[in-house]
């Protein structure tokens, strides 16, 4: 389908995204798509290439961490077209806060988890590594 300038199948955009067909499908019911996804005469459903970069876009901010309500908000603001920019832009500047600090208590973690790394390599490279953290008799 996509080789011939129909448009791309659910299969190929599962494949271009990373998306299972049962998540396009999810994506599609939630209102997450910028467009209404048209059919084919087959009744199957016929994605463009801007529907992938949206997509793979959805893909990141998920990861991030953006809960569906919020990328449904961002969905409809930039599907509403021209205008509401700043909204958008306050969305995001709020979303990269929120993984910011997620970033910055993840690192607080590592932080940690590598200084029991750093003890626990020295310990077994000194062989005095028995005993330690052992639970208590």
């Amino acid at each position: 389908m996509g080789g011939n300038g129909a448009g791309l199948s659910i299969g190929e955009v599962s494949e271009a995204t990373g998306l299972g067909v049962h998540a396009l499908r999810f994506f599609e019911r939630e209102g997450l798509f910028l467009r209404p996804i048209p059919r084919s005469a087959g009744g199957q459903r016929v994605y463009g290439q801007a529907d992938v970069e949206w997509l793979l876009l959805c893909n990141r901010l998920r990861e991030s961490g953006m809960p569906i309500a919020t990328l449904r908000r961002f969905a409809g603001l930039v599907r509403s077209g021209p205008g509401n920019e700043p909204e958008r832009l306050r969305l995001l500047e709020e979303h990269e806060r929120a993984v910011r600090e997620k970033i910055r208590a993840l690192n607080a973690c590592l932080e940690v988890i590598h200084g029991k790394v750093v003890t626990y390599r020295r310990h077994v490279e000194d062989g005095t590594a028995a005993g330690l953290w052992a639970p208590a008799p």
